[in-house]
């Protein structure tokens, strides 16, 4: 099957894609068949019942036939049959699943136990139609007086939250706001952003979070992609809303909270804190109560590709996210959470606050990451569990060692991002019982646990029973990311060790297995796969690089679309930037794919956070050469002054790769790899007349040899002869063209014809700019018109 028949595939179904998301946004609760809905939300315990009383039959078989061969033959022969049996089956090759399974036994017995438990949970609140705020009242009236939230020196118990959130609902019901209506949120971490959503909540307001490193065009599109009615946003946002004031005016209305200081006294801006003093405290009476379906939030993704979408999070989809963590990772009503990741996203705004609101656990907030603060906020708090996101593991790796990094109280961290590079060194050094690494997107339903600490993993696959929780890699195109498909039209799973993109099958209404996609329709069709591996089945495509080995541990690669191939060879980004990063003392890198004109696929380039210029480029190339093979090595370092980076410790390289290696466009110092190592002198770039750069035609940059990193100039040359060949020169700065011919053609006649290296040749159109005095100017590539 063709790529372009593959892409389309499911072309003709994409209009259900959302089905089960419209359904829930509608506000008519009967238009869905309610034995039909009861009967989606029990199949996963209905699939696990069979499969289990399948497994029960074939057992007691065995064992009745077993009894009937002792009684009839003896108990010799049993064993003589039992013998013949297990020979025959090694022989024909089965043996390896026994082994596995007996690997394996004990890690999905363990899960398989958690996963039910789970899933009576979740239909014991889908049965009573409890809605997130329900479940928050209930542990309100359980524990009232409890602390909830430990923020600086402020301490909020869980009737305080009770009550701040109803003063919000009462504000925005008596100003009109309804079921299904959407209120956004622009505010830092604090108590209070947890009060303001819920309140909104329990009258039924969807609320976008909006993250609070948006501005302009960007705070925009999420204000509006979303069909925000009205914003809440904090007093130290008033000059980003000002910036953007005129293009939403006439849509949104605009609620300023104060955090410090005080009100603006701007007309255009309502003050919330005079609202919410004069409000009631009581919970709002509403005549539309909401369901355990409707929509809760919009969580943001973090913009790492483009502009961020808005995924929607339904109550039932954050109560089952947060449920699951804590099951499958083993958390408890009593633990303390230490959050300082940001609250407008999933990890730290569902998972973590979760805990509080559905099991009553604390949490600790903080404005912002700290990596020098992490491990002694941890002490004071005395925290249980602790979270991490991204590069927070490395970065705390990154600060000097000092005693409170092993006085803490913690019995686990969890999250995702940490690198197996550093797992073992992390742990080791910070006394860590327990990792919990978890994969997961907001808007996914392809979610895992690493329930059994093995280094590296973000979860399993059951090579026992891989339907109960039905969840697969399969082989996609590395250069488009479509499925390959076989001649049947059918998706391929992939082998153990073989790499593949994660996927999850698609049931409707089940929170476990829906797709409720984005508020963006169009966006969320393209997440979608059909015909997975039945004709008419649906699967959420996460667009995730993961392989798995032979027992189901899982491990994440990269990100389709970031994998590049260099010298006939797939190159992992993730894996080089790891790499790099434990080579250059953590420091924050991004690896990308760049084009080279006249070469097939792309070069490595690396962009490097270095303010403080204390990067060593030669530590830097001799590190690659001992840890990288050759075609994973960056061809080109690009040292960055600052930084960009999304909400959730996330490096964006769009535009990075979009200005590659360019010294025209850039003002960042760009080096290049150069195998001669001959000489230390600063080595200038030519330039093609289009003001592009003449690397982008060569056959150039070998990684054998003794390499170097060299700076790379834009270099004014004079427009020359016809040359054949790539040319390498030593000699001192001319003006006059005659003479710098006669030393091109001095160095071709006497060099060796192995250090001429053909390519494809562009025209050089500048003239030689001035080297230092008493220096002689290396000319490493020089390229010739044609």
């Amino acid at each position: 099957m063709d790529k372009k028949t593959n892409g389309k595939i499911c072309e003709n179904r994409q209009s259900e894609d959302l089905e089960s998301g419209k359904d829930i946004a509608s506000e008519d609760s009967s238009r869905v068949n309610a034995t039909h809905r009861r009967s989606l939300k029990t199949r996963p315990v209905r699939v696990l019942v069979r499969r289990l009383l399948v497994m029960t039959t074939i057992a007691i078989v065995l064992v009745a036939l077993s009894a009937v061969v002792c009684i009839f033959l003896g108990w010799k022969s049993l064993i003589q049959l039992i013998l013949v049996a297990v020979v025959a089956y090694v022989a024909a090759g089965k043996w390896k699943w026994f082994y596995v399974a007996l690997m394996t036994a004990p890690r999905d017995i363990k899960a398989l136990y958690k996963y039910i438990r789970l899933l009576i949970q979740i239909k014991s609140w889908q049965r009573k139609n409890l809605t997130l705020a329900d479940i928050f009242r209930h542990n309100v009236q359980k524990h009232p007086h409890k602390t909830c939230i430990l923020f600086e020196d402020q301490e909020w118990n869980f009737a305080q939250v009770e009550e701040f959130s109803n003063k919000v609902a009462n504000v925005f019901k008596s100003h009109g706001y309804k079921r299904g209506d959407v209120v956004a949120l622009l505010l830092e971490n604090r108590p209070e952003f947890i009060g303001l959503w819920l309140g909104l909540t329990k009258i039924g307001v969807i609320v976008p979070l909006i993250n609070t490193n948006q501005r302009l065009d960007s705070l925009v599109h999420s204000i509006t992609i979303a069909r925000s009615q009205a914003l809440i946003f904090g007093n130290d946002f008033t000059g980003a809303i000002n910036d953007i004031f005129e293009k939403i005016e006439s849509k949104v209305s605009l609620y300023q909270f104060v955090t410090e200081g005080k009100f603006s006294e701007d007309q255009k801006f309502r003050d919330l804190n005079q609202l919410l003093s004069e409000a009631a405290i009581t919970p709002p009476a509403n005549s539309e109560k909401a369901e355990h379906h409707d929509r809760l939030v919009y969580i943001y993704t973090s913009g790492t590709t483009g502009l961020p979408k808005a995924a929607v999070i339904s109550n039932s989809r954050y109560i089952f996210i947060a449920a699951a963590i804590h099951w499958l990772a083993g958390f408890k009503s009593s633990d303390t959470f230490y959050v300082p990741l940001p609250l407008y996203h999933t990890a730290g705004g569902c998972m973590s606050v979760g805990q509080m609101l559905i099991y009553g656990a604390t949490i600790v907030i903080r404005k912002k990451f700290s990596a020098s603060a992490y491990f002694s906020e941890c002490a004071k708090y005395k925290c249980t569990i602790g979270h991490y996101i991204g590069e927070m593991c490395r970065y705390i790796l990154a600060v000097q060692p000092k005693p409170t990094d092993t006085q803490h109280h913690l019995r686990m961290i969890y999250g995702n991002g940490l690198r197996p590079q550093i797992w073992v060194q992390f742990i080791e050094r910070f006394n860590i019982p327990k990792v919990s690494e978890f994969y997961g997107a907001t808007e996914g339903n392809a979610n895992i646990v690493n329930v059994d600490n093995t280094v590296g993993s973000i979860g399993f696959i059951s090579r026992i029973i891989p339907a109960v929780y039905p969840i697969s890699i399969i082989k996609v195109d590395p250069q488009t990311g479509e499925p390959i498909r076989d001649a049947r039209g059918l998706c391929i799973p992939c082998k153990p060790n073989e790499p593949g993109v994660f996927i999850g099958k698609i049931i409707p209404n089940n929170p476990s297995r829906a797709f409720l996609g984005y508020v963006d329709e169009e966006a969320s069709k393209k997440k979608v796969v059909c015909d997975v591996f039945r004709k008419g089945d649906k699967a959420f495509l996460s667009g995730d690089i993961i392989v798995a080995d032979e027992f189901g541990n899982l491990f994440f690669k990269d990100r389709t679309g970031d994998t590049y191939r260099w010298k006939g060879e797939n190159v992992s980004t993730s894996e080089v930037e790891a790499v790099l990063s434990n080579v250059i003392s953590y420091k924050d890198v991004v690896v990308y794919g760049v084009e080279i004109r006249g070469q097939e696929g792309r070069a490595g380039m690396a962009a490097i956070y270095d303010p403080d210029g204390t990067l060593k480029l030669t530590y830097l190339a001799e590190g690659t050469k001992k840890a990288l093979p050759f075609y994973a090595r960056p061809i080109f370092v690009r040292i960055l002054k600052k930084l960009d980076m999304t909400g959730t410790y996330k490096l964006k390289k769009n535009d990075l790769q979009r200005e590659g290696f360019d010294v025209t466009k850039i003002s960042d110092d760009v080096y290049y790899l150069d195998a001669t190592g001959a000489s230390t002198t600063k080595v200038p770039l030519a330039l093609e007349h289009e003001r592009s750069l003449g690397y982008r035609s060569g056959a150039v940059l070998p990684h054998d040899g003794d390499s170097i990193y060299r700076k790379a100039y834009p270099t004014r040359i004079s427009p020359l002869r016809t040359c054949p060949a790539e040319l390498g020169l030593y000699g001192r700065p001319t003006r006059k063209r005659s003479r710098l011919l006669g030393q091109i053609e001095k160095f071709t006649s006497a060099a060796a014809p192995e250090s001429i290296q053909t390519c494809g040749l562009v025209q050089v159109a500048r003239e030689i700019s001035p080297a230092r005095p008493g220096t002689g100017l290396r000319f490493s590539h020089i390229f010739c018109v044609i």
